[in-house]
């Protein structure tokens, strides 16, 4: 989602954009097709991909002493909260040590003083909120092993900001949804879930924990935010954020009105439904599967400083 977001970005900017692929036995460019000079044949124009991984440090260093940067954009991750409890070692490697390795091979290749970093930070990193609304100040409680990791990955990136002075930022970015996320992601689930009820192709789907929180927005705007981040005088960490919360059942209701159907709640828990008040029928169960082990209850963000030094704001609200 971001990659391509940024990509588009960056192009329209009148960057040259490398990006790394991971190798897989079947499609994974679908978000960059479009970006190709020529989509049907994978011409590539502005848009140069290579294959690489972030748990590889050989191929990061021989990609980055190639293509000598000036700008490096790390967004690279298992990106999934509930699955990085089922795949923890791998993501602690991917988003903890991976961050490293690329950290390593910007030093490797003798580039500390001419590349600028970011490193995609998260709103996971608040976890068990420590105060409300949280900011670049709010002491970090992760909640995950996707948070965990991604708690190493910020604290690295600003050791290699004060240890060898570059240019290495991190963004704090609070959740962020578009067509283009993932749909394994309850925004996307939600959306196309309602959809296929729309066209008949569905009656019913289920949920984990609809009183969770969030602070939502769209990732076209916050790519914007991540270049503005190294466009400044000198590396600073920002929250990027709406500043607005919405729960999951809310964004459920929001949904099915789009269809003109109203979604009424009955029962508690795990037994709770959602029913069609038209219709009379059940559209939403709840399934324990779906909760995580430690749940991250509420989260919003303060982007004040962002507002003030990068003159950034969302534009894109919730409805």
């Amino acid at each position: 989602q971001d990659g391509s977001y940024l990509a588009e970005f960056l192009l329209e900017k009148g960057y040259e954009v490398h990006g790394i692929v991971r190798r897989s036995s079947s499609f994974n460019t679908g978000r960059i097709e479009h970006l190709y000079k020529n989509p049907q044949a994978h011409t590539e124009g502005n848009m140069k991909l290579h294959y690489g991984d972030l748990t590889d440090s050989t191929c990061l260093v021989k990609i980055i002493n190639e293509v000598k940067p000036t700008e490096i954009y790390n967004l690279g991750a298992q990106s999934h909260v509930k699955i990085s409890f089922d795949l923890a070692e791998y993501t602690a490697d991917v988003d903890g040590v991976g961050t490293l390795r690329l950290l390593d091979a910007i030093k490797t290749c003798g580039l500390i003083n001419s590349v600028k970093f970011y490193q995609a930070s998260t709103s996971e990193l608040f976890g068990k909120v420590q105060e409300i609304p949280q900011k670049e100040t709010t002491p970090f409680y992760p909640r995950s092993p996707y948070g965990a990791a991604k708690l190493y990955a910020y604290w690295i990136v600003v050791n290699f900001r004060e240890a060898y002075n570059l240019f290495a930022v991190n963004g704090i970015l609070f959740n962020h949804e578009s067509p283009r996320r993932g749909a394994n992601f309850v925004t996307r689930k939600i959306s196309r879930s309602v959809a296929k009820i729309h066209l008949g192709q569905l009656e019913c789907f289920s949920l984990g924990n609809l009183d969770a929180k969030r602070d939502w927005g769209h990732a076209r705007d916050y790519v914007e935010a991540m270049w503005l981040m190294l466009q400044t005088d000198e590396p600073e960490d920002f929250v990027i954020a709406t500043g607005e919360v919405h729960s999951v059942r809310e964004f459920v209701e929001k949904s099915f009105r789009h269809i003109g159907k109203t979604i009424v709640w009955e029962g508690k828990n795990e037994n709770e439904v959602g029913r069609c008040k038209e219709t009379g029928k059940i559209h939403v169960t709840v399934n324990h599967k779906y909760y995580r082990p430690t749940e991250v209850d509420f989260l919003q963000g303060d982007c004040t400083k962002a507002k003030q030094k990068l003159n950034w704001k969302p534009r894109v609200t919730f409805d």
